[in-house]
């Protein structure tokens, strides 16, 4: 075959992958994915084949140690109460707030910097504020005590309370920059046209505003919700770390560095990611029933 047939055979072959969307430019794929494969993608199938080799038993052991110990399981349970929560409520505080602030005003900067400058504070600096200002002897129970409204110190830390208010405290400017970022990207001449034809603002979030955000919704929950489950230093610093603040990061922590039995504690962080996976896939679901679309952008 001669060169050109050569040159014209390569170009019928990259028409061919082009019309499946197959071009050079997959390659820039390539170091994304090897960076998923070192950092996430190995450690996670080392994790999981570690969980099926205990030292004794059969390869199910740890997996039957952890479920047959109400101590351990419990633990899924006090994560759940912490993370659920504490994602629902960044969430529907952040879309009333973002959406008041997608238009232009006056100090719109100064004001969405300062709801973003608890993610500067970091987990350890926010537990250290709860305990200052809402411990036993911070100023809220100072001005409690003082004003004779209760007889003893209001117990808000180092117990699920102190837990929750850091998770949201630490969860909400993420929750709002994501929220912000999609309604940014809805034409609000949707709204003004159906205003036009005499729909109130309630009618208008429900039936246009609330549907094209609903990816935007889900999204924002399962990327919080996660970020809560993990949640480690909290539960130990403004929580009650051997009761109702003993979460699953805590339990895999204990079986690895203090019982030093790494098939459970890889045991244990697998039931963790299928408990995350479950609880996003019920979100994705509900996102299906709310909304079927591919955008809700401008244009």
């Amino acid at each position: 075959m001669t060169s050109g047939g050569v040159a014209t055979g390569r170009l019928a072959v990259r028409h061919r992958l082009a019309e499946r969307g197959i071009d050079r430019q997959l390659w820039l794929l390539l170091p994304a994915l090897a960076f998923i494969g070192v950092l996430f993608l190995y450690p996670f199938l080392y994790g999981l084949g570690l969980s099926f080799q205990p030292a004794e038993g059969g390869f199910l052991a740890s997996y039957q140690a952890f479920f047959t110990d109400p101590y351990q399981v419990g633990t899924v349970w006090n994560t759940l109460r912490l993370a659920l929560p504490a994602a629902l409520i960044n969430v529907l505080a952040a879309v009333p707030i973002a959406h008041r602030m997608r238009g232009r005003f006056r100090g719109k900067r100064v004001l969405t910097t300062l709801l973003v400058v608890p993610i500067t504070l970091g987990t350890v600096l926010t537990a250290q504020g709860l305990l200052n200002y809402l411990g036993p002897t911070g100023w809220f129970n100072r001005i409690l005590l003082s004003t004779g409204l209760v007889d003893d110190p209001v117990r808000l830390t180092n117990n699920y309370w102190g837990v929750l208010f850091s998770l949201v405290i630490t969860g909400f400017p993420f929750a709002f920059l994501l929220i912000l970022a999609y309604l940014s990207g809805i034409d609000p001449t949707l709204e003004r046209a159906a205003a036009t034809l005499g729909a109130d603002w309630r009618q208008r979030f429900r039936r246009i505003t609330l549907p094209l955000l609903a990816p935007g919704l889900a999204t924002t929950f399962c990327l919080t919700f996660v970020l809560a489950f993990s949640v480690f230093p909290s539960a130990i610093l403004v929580g009650n770390p051997a009761g109702e603040t003993r979460v699953i990061s805590i339990a895999a922590y204990q079986a690895a560095y203090e019982r030093f039995d790494f098939s459970l504690a890889s045991a244990i962080a697998m039931v963790m990611a299928a408990v995350e996976l479950g609880v996003i896939a019920l979100v994705l679901l509900w996102r299906s029933t709310l909304y079927k679309g591919s955008t809700g952008g401008k244009g």
